[in-house]
Parts: C-alpha cells; sequence; structure tokens
C-alpha cells in the first residue's frame, strides 16, 4: 500500500524490514528446543502404536505363528515408551534453562496423552485379544481406565497447584512404564487386572511422588537404559533373558508400591511432628 506524505506530496512505501516485521510469525507458534523434544514424545508413542499393531496384533489375527516377530515388536513399542519417558524427561529441564514457548504446556499434555495414555492402553487392549488365558473384554474395560486415568491425571496436572518438587499422585510416565511391565511379567489374567487397575488408581490418587531432578533424574534415564537392554536381550532370545526381562518387570512394580508407602509414612510423620509441636506450643 501506498501512503501519501503530507508535507512532500511523496509516495512512501514500506521497507522490506517493516514488511518482515508484521508478517513475522506470531510468538504463540514458534516452536523452541523444548517443544520439538516434546514432539519427538508424541512421535514415539505413535510408533510404539504402529508396532504394536503390525507386530503383534495383525500377526494373531492372521493366523501368523512367527513369535519372534511378536517378541521383537512388543519390546520395540516398549522401548519406544522409554524413548518417550527421555524426552518427557529432558523437555522438562531443557525449558527450564533455555525457555518454553506458550505452546509448551500444552504440547507436553498432548504428547504425553498418546505415549503414556494411549499407548499402554492399547498394549493391554492387544494383551487382553492375544494371550491364552486373558478375556478380551475384561481387558478392554481395564484399557479405558488406564487412559481415563491418565486423562484425569493430566487435567488435573494442568489446573492444581502443588508444592515443588512433588507430583500429585503417580507421574504417568512411570504409571505407563508400570502397566505394561505388568502384562510382561505374564501373570495369571485377575492378577494382571487388578495390579492395572491398581496403577491406574496411583495415578489419580493424592499421594506425592519427588519430581525428577538432579541425582533423582540421573537415575531414572539410568533405569531407562537399563530397561531398554533388558528388552533388547529379551527380545533377541539372549541367554537369561526372559529372567532378566522378568527381574526389571518386578522391580519396576516394587518401586510402584514402595514410593507410595514411603510418601505415606512421611505424611503420617509429618502430622505428628506438627501435633508435638502444637501441643507443646500450648503448654506454659
Amino acid at each position: 500500500m501506498t501512503v501519501i506524505d503530507p508535507d512532500t506530496k511523496a509516495g512512501w512505501v514500506p521497507d522490506a524490514d517493516e514488511v518482515d516485521e508484521e508478517e513475522e510469525m506470531p510468538l504463540s507458534l514458534r516452536l523452541s528446543i523444548a517443544d520439538t523434544l516434546t514432539l519427538g514424545n508424541a512421535t514415539c508413542g505413535f510408533m510404539a502404536v504402529y508396532f504394536t499393531t503390525t507386530g503383534i496384533l495383525i500377526p494373531h489375527l492372521t493366523g501368523s505363528q512367527e513369535t519372534g516377530m511378536a517378541r521383537h515388536s512388543a519390546a520395540t513399542a516398549v522401548i519406544l515408551m522409554l524413548c518417550a519417558a527421555v524426552f518427557d524427561l529432558f523437555d522438562g529441564l531443557v525449558a527450564r534453562k533455555l525457555r518454553s514457548s506458550p505452546m509448551g504446556a500444552e504440547l507436553d499434555n498432548l504428547s504425553d496423552l498418546i505415549s503414556f495414555g494411549l499407548a499402554p492402553a492399547y498394549f493391554v487392549l492387544v494383551y487382553g485379544m492375544v494371550a491364552d488365558d486373558a478375556h478380551q473384554r475384561v481387558a478392554a474395560v481395564g484399557a479405558i481406565v488406564v487412559l481415563l486415568a491418565v486423562v484425569l491425571r493430566l487435567a488435573r496436572f494442568s489446573c492444581v497447584t502443588v508444592k515443588d518438587g512433588t507430583f500429585q499422585g503417580m507421574p504417568s510416565p512411570f504409571g505407563a512404564l508400570t502397566v505394561v511391565s505388568i502384562v510382561l511379567l505374564e501373570l495369571p489374567f485377575v492378577a494382571t487386572l487388578l495390579a492395572i487397575l491398581g496403577t491406574a488408581w496411583l495415578m489419580v490418587s493424592r499421594v506425592e511422588y519427588p519430581k525428577p531432578r538432579g541425582r533423582l533424574a540421573v537415575a531414572m534415564l539410568s533405569w531407562i537404559v537399563l530397561s531398554m537392554g533388558l528388552l533388547a536381550a529379551w527380545a533377541f532370545d539372549a541367554p537369561s533373558g526372559q529372567l532378566l526381562l522378568q527381574t526389571g518387570c518386578a522391580l519396576q512394580l516394587v518401586m510402584g508400591a514402595v514410593i507410595p508407602l514411603f510418601a505415606t509414612a512421611r505424611r503420617v510423620n509429618n502430622f505428628r511432628d506438627n501435633r508435638r509441636e502444637a501441643r507443646a506450643a500450648q503448654l506454659p
């Protein structure tokens, strides 16, 4: 658009730099490095669903007897969920060190829903279809409970403020890895279903879990790398691979059960200490 200068009566055309500034992408649409990691989280979750479908469900429906492919695909799907957990761990660290875009929180919740809600719930659903002693419809109910637990947890996380350094309820990455560990343990169907429902309850509970920062973040990353190694050994049928995998899955379940016990014991001790201090303050 040409503008007429009232003093010189000459036409004036905006400079190219001014046009570029006006057409510059809005701040809310720019992706930061942390957002890129978050999108990697979502991609891993989607690919976990893909490998669960193509490597486990479709061979089962077509009557394929290639059990090795099913094992490789199951391991790949779980490894992708572990990779999603790594992305989820680092996107928060990067966002705190550098910057996050206005879309960061929303992207994080949507990606977590795919990787730690849809992917493990779908894993449970497929387990109910392919396992010999499983009941498909009951397993479908368990899968829906897992998905809804993650949805409720993420929604609550967005609108509830908790004290710094803690999560309220089991974090969704930890819950997702616990759910798939329960399935991989190959327990009887009833025990598997009850353990899955218990994990879903912990995700929406008020039990406090520490945030993975500092040494805890390093420990969590080390545990994820170790879990990937155990899954790889199991997938390629390494000596004692099955035993190593079951040991790792059992340890994941133990951690999922022990952390709430420690948190509850700490809360009880804090309550007792507060009561003692209140009584001491009332004494003359």
